[in-house]
């Protein structure tokens, strides 16, 4: 009996041996940080601290004409970073439907975004048209592409940061030259 005792003591002093090795070991993963890893770079990516405000206008273009587009819709997609600098999936958010002007406004407050988010670009494009004779759109002021916004003027009573894009230009048919 006394030598069963011993072989079990044995394969357990083993065991315990081994399994402190492979939890030191990581599977293989190192704990040193990796000269050639590219770590993102947190400080020039900012929380969204204030609220965001997109405006523009849209037109309609047919044959010479060009007039205010009412009722159209305008998309803006953002690329974010999760809290950790890595990228995060992309996000929109919709205008309301342009007015009688053919004027949109669309806002982004930082209570909508998810936690630990930060914004790296945000481009807007045309979404939607009302017309089916004008609802063709073109990449007149990127329209089409994205429109990055860029600069804007931070309307301190309002905590907003109002970006300008645009005008957005929809066409009754495709063209091959610009629109705008």
């Amino acid at each position: 009996m006394s030598s069963t005792y011993l072989y079990f003591a044995f394969f357990m002093s083993l065991a315990l041996v081994a399994a402190f090795a492979s939890a030191t070991d990581h599977g293989g993963y190192a704990r040193h940080s990796d000269p050639n890893l590219v770590k993102p770079n947190l400080n020039k990516e900012k929380t969204l601290s204030a609220m965001i405000g997109v405006q523009g206008l849209v037109y309609c273009k047919s044959g010479p004409k060009r007039f205010p587009l009412q009722g159209a819709v305008v998309r803006i997609t953002c690329l974010a970073s999760d809290g950790s600098g890595y990228e995060a999936a992309p996000f929109s958010f919709l205008s309301e439907a342009t007015d009688a002007k053919g004027y949109f406004f669309a806002t982004l407050s930082p209570y909508e975004m998810q936690e630990n988010r930060k914004i790296k670009e945000c481009k807007a494009f045309l979404d939607q048209s009302p017309l089916e004779t004008c609802n063709v759109p073109t990449d007149a002021k990127q329209g089409i592409t994205g429109a990055l916004l860029a600069s804007y003027h931070y309307l301190s009573g309002k905590k907003m940061k109002l970006f300008t894009v645009g005008p957005f230009v929809y066409s009754s048919a495709p063209s091959s030259g610009s629109n705008y």
